[in-house]
C-alpha cells in the first residue's frame, strides 16, 4: 500500500479487516516492524481520537510518531501556485512539503474543507499538494471529502459485532442517517462511509436524510437514498448516526421541518439495530442520552477500534 487516501486505495477489503482484528487480539505482534522508520502527523485542524489512535498504532509497531498541528505551532501555510504571499500566509506547502519528506517515511496529513467553495473542496487540492511534493507515502487522517481511517474502522467494527453476535440475516441492513446540528459540518464521514460500504459489498445500506442534504451520488450509488427516516429504520441491523451540510447548496442548512433526532420509540422499528457514530457528539442535539448509554450503543469500541484500522493502513504502508 503506498499511500491511503481512500477506498480506492484497498485492495482487499475483507483482507484488510481480518488483518485489523488480528493486530486487535495481538497489539504487539509486529512490534518490531517500524524499527528505525518515523510517521509524521500533520494536522491542520484539531482532533483527539485520530490523533491518539494513531500514535498509539505506530508505537505498537515500533514507530516513532511526530504530531504538529499547523497554525498552533508552526506558520500559516499557503497552497496556491504562484501566489504572491504578502498576506497572512508564511510558509508555502512546495517548501514544506519537501522538508517534511526528508524528516518521516510516511507523512500523514489532516485537513478539513472550507465548505465555501464546493469545486476547490472537492478537488482535494490540499492533499494532492503534500502528495505532489512530499516524496513520501501519505496517509490521510480526513480530507476535504473522505475520512478513510474512520470508515475503516466502521466496517471493521461492523464485522467484529456480526462475528460475536450472528443476526441470522446473510445481509445486514446498515442506515446511515442524518442527524441535527447547531453548525454546517462537511460531508466527508458521510461520503467516506457510503464509499467504503458500497465497495465492501456485504450489507444493504440505506441513507436517510431531508430533502436538501442528498450527498454526492459518485459516492452514494450503490446506495438505496431516501427521505423518510422511519422508513430507513424499519429492520435496521446497524444504524449509523451523522450530521453533514448540503452538498447541492454547498456549506448550507437547509431548513428541516421535521424531527430528525431519534429517541428509543424510533428505535423500535429497527431489528434491535446497534447505534455507530464517530464522535465527537452533541448529546441531546445529534444524538438522545437514552441511546448513546443505552445498551444499542457501540460508539466506545467503535471509537476505540480506531487504532487497529490505522495500526494495519500503517503496517501496509511500511511493507508494500
Amino acid at each position: 500500500m503506498k499511500q491511503f487516501l481512500s477506498v480506492h486505495d484497498a485492495t482487499d477489503i475483507p483482507g484488510l479487516i481480518r488483518e485489523a482484528l488480528e493486530h486487535k487480539a495481538n497489539p504487539w505482534k509486529h512490534k518490531n516492524s517500524g524499527n528505525g522508520k518515523r510517521i509524521g502527523c500533520l494536522f491542520l485542524n484539531p482532533s483527539m481520537r485520530t490523533r491518539l489512535s494513531t500514535q498509539v498504532a505506530a508505537q505498537q509497531l515500533g514507530m516513532e510518531c511526530i504530531v504538529f498541528n499547523v497554525g498552533a505551532e508552526g506558520w500559516s501555510m499557503e497552497f496556491e501556485d504562484g501566489a504572491i504571499m504578502n498576506g497572512t500566509t508564511v510558509e508555502h506547502v512546495k517548501d514544506a512539503a519537501p522538508i517534511l519528506g526528508n524528516y518521516v517515511d510516511i507523512l500523514a496529513v489532516r485537513t478539513f474543507p472550507g465548505l465555501k467553495d464546493r469545486e476547490a473542496d472537492y478537488s482535494e487540492h490540499i492533499m494532492h499538494q503534500f502528495i505532489q511534493y512530499a516524496g513520501v507515502p501519505v496517509l490521510s487522517l480526513e480530507s476535504a471529502t473522505r475520512h478513510p481511517l474512520q470508515s475503516l474502522t466502521d466496517v471493521i467494527t461492523i464485522t467484529e459485532e456480526l462475528q460475536q453476535h450472528p443476526i441470522g440475516k446473510k445481509r445486514p441492513k446498515v442506515v446511515l442517517t442524518w442527524a441535527p446540528h447547531v453548525k454546517a459540518l462537511p460531508q466527508c464521514v458521510a461520503n467516506s462511509f457510503a464509499e467504503w460500504v458500497g465497495a465492501w459489498g456485504e450489507v444493504d445500506c440505506v441513507i436517510a436524510q431531508p430533502p436538501g442534504y442528498e450527498l454526492d451520488a459518485s459516492f452514494t450509488h450503490q446506495a438505496t437514498v431516501v427521505h423518510h427516516q422511519e422508513e430507513a429504520l424499519r429492520d435496521a441491523d446497524f444504524v449509523y448516526v451523522k450530521n453533514w451540510s448540503s452538498f447541492q447548496h454547498y456549506g448550507t442548512l437547509p431548513e428541516v421541518k421535521e424531527n430528525w433526532l431519534l429517541n428509543n420509540e424510533k428505535w423500535s422499528l429497527t431489528h434491535n439495530a446497534k447505534l455507530m457514530h464517530c464522535l465527537p457528539v452533541r448529546r441531546n442535539v445529534e444524538l438522545p442520552d437514552e441511546l448513546l448509554d443505552g445498551p444499542h450503543s457501540l460508539v466506545t469500541r467503535q471509537a476505540s477500534n480506531r487504532v487497529w484500522a490505522a495500526q494495519v493502513v500503517i503496517h501496509k504502508m511500511l511493507h508494500p
